[in-house]
């Protein structure tokens, strides 16, 4: 609504979300960001949201996009701007003369990769086209009219020419963007279009020993070759794109064209169109696209995240088989915002970011060492080469196509009652009653242990001895490292749970489906096929060493778990810079506090992640500033003591606590670690075991 009333008060309207891409409402100048599901649920039952004052960065914008640059484009530069400045905990306000250059959907998207920048927050003004916006989507004019009287009688309606006073600055020419992807892995590594192929061949060497190597595939009555490289997964999915007219009807016109010229996907290529809201199918109907992506492959599969969140599905079984027994370096393309270790297929090692054209462009190459400058995508029934260029839709045609086929109609229908679900919802059978009723049987949903033997009142909050390192972590370790929401796999514990419940291997669908089982979710904690424990030399997957053992074998991270845990003997982790990136998925913090985790020592944190290891009773440290643990010689065979957490009895928050890890020589590393429970808020959460028990306590108490 951008303005709320209540008792006939106008205030602005806020949001807070459990998805960290709440942030696309700050398109719309709407304050928000996500939370993890835990703080949501205690601001849900009256908790208020704490957070230290943040710094603001003002980003300048000014000129605007040229011809050929999108979105997609624009958001991958700022979010390599924002990552290399650091804006983790920080407000970002754009500003300046090129806002207004700045279309909604454009702001949304930027808006909306919020958390892979890292900042709280990344806002536009209230101004001519957020009203704009407001009337192509049915909102009442009553309404419109409300945003901006009161924005401009509180002076949140957008001036270029005030030039605001922020704590940090910086500042972008729009005509400087070009065509671009990010990738092989995370969403700040820009790569410039026209530079992809070197740069894909570059990386390629860090992800397979024989860049060379083909080998040959029988599929869908075609034989072909396939070799590192191979894109086979093209898929226009997740919601920082496919919420945009632009780039998605840019992607259809596009694929319009290549029908037309003869062009066709090729056989290796997974694809798949998951748009962000039923309105994109509404709009693709009545431009007439629709069957021009069909015949391209992209098939409507739903709506939302899918491929994003690692539900792309099985590759097919040839091309799944030949991928491992050749060890290629498979590659993904998808108009998401995240493309992580591990999080899209299991069998795909290279993931990259692209606008909605670009994924069509990928599909019609099919791989990734390509360039789309000099080499044709293929050639029209005369022989002649057809190159990216020819086919790529002009500004004007995309906003002719604009002007036709979208209505303020579509947004009024698809949200009347959006609420309602079709009949299989409705369908659903649902229990009466207060109380729920927990079904043991079932491998969905079963009772979680966080109340379990809870005294009423909390505890003393002790010092933390001879804890063992359960697992030491690199830089850039997301949450999809940490709680992968993808496949299970059969040979891994929670696949090994699920079969001896008697669920077939076809039946064992994701982590992210099965998060309502806490049994599945802590063997799934660090999990993630991509995972490199510093602990053993050379392994990826969810594996650490058993130091309870002479001979240190290597083990799963959950069985170790469960054998320290039955010891008494408490865990940590050691990690590098941004500790917790990406997702605000609470069952990072969840299945961390259940593996017996105490202490996470990091050089620094995401936001929603450190929050949400205090709201699991995990206390989050840093090292000192310019220290890791290389730099301290920690190789984590040490055992860790952590002593100075015991004045949190006395209301008391330490701002560092003192760390001593012995090795097994007897020698001692010893070192200050500054404490990062950053509110009073945040204490009282720790100080009770977590924000649940807190908000328990709090309810008996009222």
């Amino acid at each position: 609504r951008v303005v709320m009333v209540r008792n006939g008060q106008a205030y602005p309207d806020t949001v807070v979300g459990t998805d960290s891409h709440t942030t696309m409402v700050n398109g719309l100048g709407v304050l928000g960001w996500g939370v993890g599901g835990i703080e949501a649920e205690a601001a849900m039952l009256g908790q208020p949201v704490s957070m230290l004052i943040p710094r603001v960065v003002g980003f300048k914008l000014f000129g605007e996009l040229p011809a050929g640059a999108t979105a997609t484009d624009l958001v991958l530069t700022i979010t390599e701007m924002l990552r290399a400045h650091g804006v983790v905990g920080k407000f970002v306000e754009f500003y300046g003369q090129g806002v207004g250059a700045v279309p909604l959907a454009n702001r949304a998207t930027i808006g909306n990769m919020s958390p892979e920048f890292g900042s709280t927050c990344a806002i536009f003004p209230i101004d001519d086209e957020t009203t704009t916006y407001l009337r192509l989507t049915g909102r009442p004019e009553q309404q419109i009219a409300l945003v901006e009287a009161y924005a401009k009688a509180q002076g949140l309606w957008h001036d270029a020419a005030h030039e605001p006073v922020y704590s940090e600055y910086l500042e972008l020419d729009l005509s400087t963007i070009v065509p671009s992807i990010a990738g092989p892995k995370r969403p700040q590594d820009r790569v410039i279009l026209a530079q992809s192929k070197d740069k894909f061949a570059q990386a390629l060497e860090t992800y397979t020993s024989d860049p060379a190597r083909t080998i040959s595939v029988n599929y869908a009555d075609q034989t072909f070759d396939l070799r590192s490289g191979a894109v086979v997964i093209a898929s226009i999915t997740s919601c920082t794109n496919t919420s945009n007219p632009s780039v998605m009807l840019g992607a259809a016109l596009l694929a319009k064209k290549a029908v037309e010229a003869g062009l066709t996907s090729k056989p290796w290529v997974k694809t798949t169109l998951a748009p962000g809201s039923k309105v994109v199918t509404d709009y693709y109907e009545r431009s007439g696209l629709q069957p021009y992506m069909n015949k391209l492959g992209f098939d409507l599969v739903g709506y939302g995240c899918v491929t994003c969140i690692g539900n792309s599905g099985p590759l097919p079984e040839p091309i799944s088989a030949a991928i491992n027994e050749a060890d290629l370096a498979a590659v993904s393309v998808l108009s998401g915002n995240r493309n992580f270790e591990g999080r899209i297929n299991p069998d795909v090692k290279m993931n990259y970011l692209a606008s909605p054209p670009l994924v069509v462009a990928y599909a019609l190459a099919g791989t990734m060492d390509f360039d789309f400058e000099t080499e044709p995508l293929g050639q029209r029934e005369d022989g002649s080469d057809v190159f990216l260029r020819d086919i790529w839709p002009s500004p004007s045609e995309i906003e002719a196509t604009i002007a036709q086929a979208i209505g303020a109609d579509m947004y009024r229908d698809r949200y009347a009652d959006v609420f309602a679900g079709d009949n299989r919802w409705q369908s659903l059978q649902t229990p009466q009653g207060g109380v729920f009723e927990w079904d043991a049987d079932s491998t969905y949903v079963r009772k979680p242990p966080y109340f379990d033997n809870m005294p009423r009142t909390p505890q003393p909050v002790t010092d933390i001895t001879s804890a063992r390192v359960l697992a030491k972590l690199g830089d850039s370790v997301t949450t999809d490292h940490i709680s992968p929401a993808g496949s299970i796999k059969a040979d891994s514990p929670a696949g090994k749970y699920l079969a001896a419940r008697g669920v077939d291997g076809k039946d064992f669908n994701s982590y992210g489906s099965r998060r309502g089982n806490h049994e599945v979710m802590i063997r799934g904690t660090f999990a993630n096929i991509r995972l490199k424990n510093l602990l053993l030399d050379g392994v990826e997957g969810g594996f650490t060493v058993d130091f309870l053992q002479a001979d240190k074998p290597q083990t799963t991270i959950y069985e170790a778990s469960e054998k320290y845990q039955a010891n008494n003997i408490p865990l940590v982790i050691l990690a590098g810079k941004e500790y917790g990136s990406g997702s605000s998925r609470d069952w990072a913090a969840k299945g961390t506090a259940l593996l017996g985790v105490k202490v996470v020592i990091a050089e620094s944190y995401e936001r929603i992640h450190r929050s949400n290891l205090i709201g699991m009773g995990v206390l989050p440290l840093q090292f000192p500033v310019g220290q890791t643990a290389e730099s301290l010689g920690l190789t984590g065979e040490e055992s860790f003591t952590v002593k100075g957490v015991t004045v949190l009895n006395d209301g008391v928050t330490p701002k560092t606590v003192d760390v001593e890890a012995v090795k097994e020589n007897g020698d001692v590393t010893a070192f200050s670690a500054p404490v990062r429970i950053d509110t009073p808020g945040e204490a009282d959460y720790y100080r009770h075991g977590g924000i649940m028990q807190f908000v328990l306590r709090s309810l008996l108490e009222a």
